[in-house]
């Protein structure tokens, strides 16, 4: 495989455009390369919260109720990006290509092959976590450090080839499940399209969940959303009757909040718990 540390890193930050969102946002991407008979299809797994942290950072902004994203213009937002950072990475000279791809290098070939890729659609998908969030990180949890071929999907192997069990989902629900048999060498090329180069992260981070801001991000989100949850019904005039005091601070395992009962100086030790 060429240059996979360069367009797989392309596809990272296709994906995490920050403009036009409204508010600073956090969401944790996951790169898986294969599909289910083990072919090169490269894609990215998202973790993305309903909302973000407004540019202020007083409040927290959720999305509109039953919208999320405009899917159909991300997957245009989507295309443009990567194929405008794809030519830019040629333009720099951080592709290379050799053999029967040797006349990609030149600009004018590169741009002719670019050219057919604008016109067609390109897929990007969203939907709800119908089971909650913990049942989408489950889901995730079993890809991040899966090898394109599990043992358990192995039914036999020989000289003759390598029988696996994978899933058409083109096909009937009551059809989708199947075996097939590649030869020794298929199999192998096939299972080395997923090894990913050195050192390559991928499980990534981005914007209030990055690893420089996500502890603080969090106990903001967690302190707004407290907040707005527990916050009590307003009178006709707008005004809280029983206004309740922001909490500063949450704890960092439930997210309930957390008050200050007492302060002690320095020096002081704390009073016994009474009998």
């Amino acid at each position: 495989m060429l240059n996979q540390a360069v367009i797989y890193d392309l596809l990272f930050q296709a994906t995490a455009d920050p403009q036009h969102l409204g508010a600073r946002i956090g969401f944790t991407a996951v790169l898986r390369t294969w599909g289910s008979a083990m072919t090169h299809h490269p894609h990215l797994h998202c973790i993305v919260p309903g909302g973000g942290l407004s540019p202020d950072g007083t409040r927290w902004t959720p999305c509109k109720r039953g919208f999320f994203l405009p899917v159909r213009v991300l997957s245009r937002l989507f295309r443009r990006l990567f194929l405008e950072q794809l030519y830019a990475a040629h333009q720099a000279g951080r592709l290379e290509f050799f053999g029967q791809h040797q006349s990609l290098s030149d600009a004018t070939t590169f741009a002719n092959f670019l050219r057919p890729l604008r016109q067609i659609d390109w897929v990007v998908y969203a939907k709800r976590p119908f089971a909650g969030p913990a049942a989408v990180l489950a889901y995730l949890a079993r890809y991040t450090h899966r090898v394109a071929l599990s043992n358990s999907r192995l039914i036999a192997h020989d000289a003759q080839g390598v029988t696996f069990k994978w899933k058409d989902y083109r096909a009937k629900p009551e059809k989708r499940y199947k075996t097939m048999q590649l030869t020794p060498d298929e199999f192998i090329r096939r299972f080395l399209l997923h090894v990913l180069p050195t050192g390559f992260h991928r499980i990534r981070h981005f914007g209030l969940f990055a690893n420089s801001q996500r502890a603080l991000a969090v106990q903001q989100i967690r302190t707004f959303l407290l907040d707005d949850t527990a916050s009590p019904e307003k009178t006709d005039s707008g005004i809280d009757d029983n206004p309740t005091p922001r909490h500063a601070y949450a704890c960092p395992a439930c997210g309930a909040p957390m008050l200050v009962i007492e302060a002690l100086g320095r020096g002081h030790a704390p009073p016994a718990p009474p009998p």
